[in-house]
Order: structure tokens, then C-alpha cells, then sequence
């Protein structure tokens, strides 16, 4: 017979394992001595432990699922159970049941922390759900369209919800993508529409513009150039392909107007400077007529200066006023001097200045006569009533003289 803390080998070989619920058979041993029976045994329930300590590290350190795991505890318990080693088998047993617990531990932590992924999940969904809503109503198209494939590659990488509460998420946000494709397609089409007809009005202004380009009547050509380019703005853009050829060719054909009447009026220009030397130089023969000393003579002279001017073509628009001027100056002179001679040389004219002279002069004496009269009278009041009437006649009397000077008197 041989036995040690955990087991026993009886007389006839049997094998038994002290437990706490007493001892158990562990098998039958014939073929060496007890203690080889013992040492057999042991070494089996070493690897109880081997297999326990292995899945206890698998249960710690891995993502072994509850399932799995319970599995293979219930395995090993069913070995323990078997009593087919000697060792502690209780605290094999502990070891498993703190195991289970461990499992079930772990398998609440991981529901929980599905729960909250979950959660987490619905409300990133939501979000992206509720951006795209969003963005279904923008008309950036560009952005939003990026904007828009960032969240589907979004939605890619979130975990999956229940399959009700996906779907639905997933419905909004799908249809919220297809209500921006629907409207960004509609909009680009009445685009496209809008830079047909913008093509077609554009061909028709080109034409038009080329058609004018030979033209010499340069005012009204000019002006219906700004109303072709006003109507080329409001035209909008054509097609990418077709806008810079029309531009160009609706360009080229203003180019061509302008550069000849820019040379037309640069040899106008030229002709009307030298026609503005010549009309100086003739105003200036003119002006030394002035001052007039003899009417007859200056008047002659200027017939013959105005001759010449007007044969001379047209001058600067801006240098017409002041050499124009210059020669109304001295037809002006000419002017007033005729009307002085007329003036000198009327009979009619000179006679009645000489009367209105007598009758003023005739006045302005009565009533000095009647002031001297007031004054020796001691009537104060009426001689200076008297003297505001003569201030009046003095004035009217003196001009009347000036008047009667021209006449030569």
C-alpha cells in the first residue's frame, strides 16, 4: 500500500484521490508499483493544470468568445470531475468556477460596451443622416457632392445596427444622396440649356459684329458695337469649347472696325491740327485790326481775312471754341463800330438828343430855381423833396450828354 496528501494505491491496485467530499476512485493500477500508479496519476493532473492556466490566459488576454469559453470550461470540468488524477481537484474546481465568473464578467463588459458602441453608432448615423438631409438642399454642387461621398465612406467604417433601425437610417440617407444627384442633374441641365441658347445668341452677335467690321460709317457703327457688347453680357457663357473661339472671332471683328477708324481719325486728326495753325495765324491777322481806326478799311480787311477762314476745313473739337472766339472778338469790334458811326452820322438821331438834352437841361435849372426858392422861403422839407427830384434829372441830363457826345456835339 502507498499514499501521499491527495491519493492512496490499496492492496489490490485501486487508485483514490482525497477530496473534500471524501476519497474517489481514480482507476485501477497492475502493471508496476503503487508508487508508479501515483506518479502517473499526478502527472495527469499536472496537465489538468497546463490546460486550466492556458485557458484562464486565453480568457485574460485574447477575444476568446463567452461561448468558446464556457465550452472549453465545461470540458475541463468534466475531466476534473472524471477523478482521473490525484492532485487538489478542488482547487481545480474553485479555479474554473472563479473562471465562469470571469467569462460571465467579461461577456456583460463586451454587451455593454456592444451597447455603447451600438449607441455611439446610431448617433454617428444620425448625424451623417441628418448632414446629408442637409446637403441635399445646397447648391454648391461641388462641395456638397464631395461633401457627400466623405460621409458614404463614413458610413462604410461605423459598425452595423439591428437591422430595422439600419435599414431606416439607411433609407434617409440614400435618399437624401439621390435628392441632391436629382437636383444638381436638373440644375446642369437647364445649364446646359441656358449655355445652348447663350451659344446660338452669341453665333448671331458674332455674325452681326463681322458683318460690321468693313464699315466706314464710324458713329453709328461704334454705337451698335457697345449695343453688341451689352448684349454679349447679357447673353451669359456658352460652352467651355465654344465661348473663347466666339469671343475671339466677336473680338477680332471690333478690332478690325476700331483699328481702321483709329487710323481714319488719326489722318483727320492730322489735317484738323494743321487747320487749327492756319485759323491761328488768321485770327491773328485779324486782331491787328484793333484797335479801329478806319472802319471802312478794317471792314475790308476782315471780308477778306473771313474769306480765307472759311475755306479752311474743320479744327480740334476742344481748340474750336478759343481760336473761334478770338474772331468773333474782333467781329464784334467791327460791330460796335458800325453802330457808333450810324449813330454819329444819323440827323434824326443827333436832333432828338439835342431836345431831350434842352428839355433836361431846362428842368434841372427850374428846379435849382425852385430849391433856392424853398430854401429863401425857409421850406426845409420841400427843398429837400425838391433836390432828390434834381438828383433824378442831374442823372437822367448827364447820360443824355454822354448820348449827345457821340453825335459829335
Amino acid at each position: 500500500m502507498s499514499s501521499d496528501p491527495w491519493g492512496r494505491v490499496d492492496e489490490t491496485g485501486t487508485v483514490y484521490v482525497r477530496t473534500a467530499d471524501g476519497e474517489k476512485v481514480v482507476g485501477s493500477w497492475q502493471a508496476g508499483s503503487p508508487d508508479e500508479a501515483l506518479a502517473y496519476f499526478e502527472r495527469k493532473y499536472e496537465g489538468l493544470v497546463v490546460e486550466i492556466g492556458l485557458l484562464e490566459k486565453r480568457v485574460r488576454t485574447t477575444d476568446l468568445s463567452s461561448k468558446d469559453a464556457l465550452t472549453a470550461i465545461e470540458h475541463l470540468r468534466e475531466q476534473v470531475d472524471a477523478h482521473h488524477a490525484v492532485g487538489d481537484l478542488d482547487a481545480l474546481r474553485a479555479r474554473l468556477d472563479k473562471l465562469v465568473e470571469l467569462v460571465e464578467a467579461r461577456r456583460e463588459e463586451r454587451k455593454a460596451q456592444r451597447a455603447k458602441q451600438s449607441d455611439e453608432a446610431r448617433q454617428a448615423k444620425e448625424a451623417l443622416v441628418a448632414e446629408a438631409e442637409q446637403l441635399a438642399q445646397s447648391d454648391q454642387w461641388r462641395a456638397a457632392g464631395e461633401r457627400l461621398r466623405a460621409l458614404v465612406d463614413t458610413w462604410k467604417g461605423l459598425p452595423r445596427l439591428d437591422r430595422k433601425s439600419d435599414d431606416e437610417l439607411w433609407h434617409r440617407f440614400s435618399h437624401a444622396r439621390s435628392a441632391f444627384s436629382k437636383r444638381r442633374k436638373q440644375h446642369f441641365a437647364q445649364l446646359d440649356a441656358q449655355r445652348e441658347e447663350a451659344r446660338r445668341t452669341k453665333e448671331r452677335l458674332v455674325a452681326e459684329a463681322e458683318s460690321l467690321s468693313g464699315s466706314t460709317d464710324w458713329g453709328p457703327t461704334a454705337a451698335r458695337y457697345r449695343e453688341l457688347m451689352s448684349e454679349w453680357k447679357a447673353a451669359g457663357r456658352a460652352q467651355r469649347e465654344h465661348e473663347e473661339d466666339l469671343w475671339n472671332r466677336f473680338r477680332g471683328a471690333q478690332d478690325v472696325f476700331f483699328a481702321a477708324r483709329s487710323s481714319v481719325f488719326a489722318e483727320r486728326d492730322a489735317e484738323q491740327a494743321e487747320n487749327l495753325k492756319l485759323k491761328e495765324e488768321l485770327a491773328g491777322e485779324a486782331e491787328k485790326l484793333l484797335p479801329i481806326t478806319d472802319l471802312k478799311a478794317a471792314r475790308a480787311a476782315f471780308r477778306a481775312i473771313n474769306e480765307r477762314w472759311e475755306a479752311i476745313g474743320h479744327v480740334p473739337r476742344d481748340s474750336r471754341p478759343k481760336v473761334e472766339g478770338r474772331m468773333h472778338a474782333v467781329e464784334r469790334a467791327l460791330q460796335e463800330a458800325e453802330e457808333a458811326e450810324w449813330r454819329r452820322t444819323n440827323p434824326e438821331a443827333r436832333a432828338r438828343a439835342e431836345g431831350l438834352t434842352g428839355q433836361l437841361q431846362a428842368a434841372v435849372d427850374k428846379l435849382k430855381g425852385q430849391i433856392e426858392q424853398a430854401r429863401a422861403q425857409g421850406n426845409t422839407a420841400k427843398a429837400e423833396k425838391l433836390e432828390r427830384e434834381l438828383e433824378g434829372r442831374q442823372a437822367l441830363l448827364d447820360q443824355a450828354l454822354k448820348g449827345l457826345q457821340e453825335f459829335g456835339g
